[in-house]
């Protein structure tokens, strides 16, 4: 199993911009897809993005499809979450999330993730 700390959360107004980031320790980062879900308060967890293994393959919930861009850097075990153009809807807590790697149509079912972080708050103004 991998271990998963996200940090870069915070508070911005609409329009802004924040990265957040997701360090990886434990079994080999680079075997994993990686991903980021959002929960907002009183609502469920959500997909929001996904990336493969090697970072050809990715996929956007389309909610936030052309404002978020996904990455990673599998020599610093890191995956990155790039959120531009931030509106009030996107406020929730952030977690980052692995899987085993598996085609990218599973990437919104929260079940094939094994992997989660504690979340990182974002919290977007009006």
């Amino acid at each position: 199993q991998v271990q998963l700390v996200e940090s870069g959360g915070g508070l911005v107004q609409a329009g802004g911009s924040l990265r957040l980031s997701c360090a990886a320790t434990g079994r080999t980062f680079r075997s994993y897809a990686m991903g980021w879900f959002r929960q907002a308060p009183g609502k469920e967890r959500e997909f929001v993005t996904g990336i493969s293994w090697g970072g050809v393959s990715s996929r956007y919930a389309d909610s936030v499809k052309g404002r978020f861009t996904i990455s990673r850097d599998n020599a610093k075990n890191t995956v990155y979450l790039q959120m531009n153009s931030l509106k009030p809807e996107d406020t929730a807590v952030y977690y980052c999330a692995a899987m085993d790697e598996r085609d990218s149509y599973y990437y919104p079912d929260a079940r094939f993730w094994g992997s989660w972080g504690q979340g990182t708050q974002v919290t977007v103004s009006s």
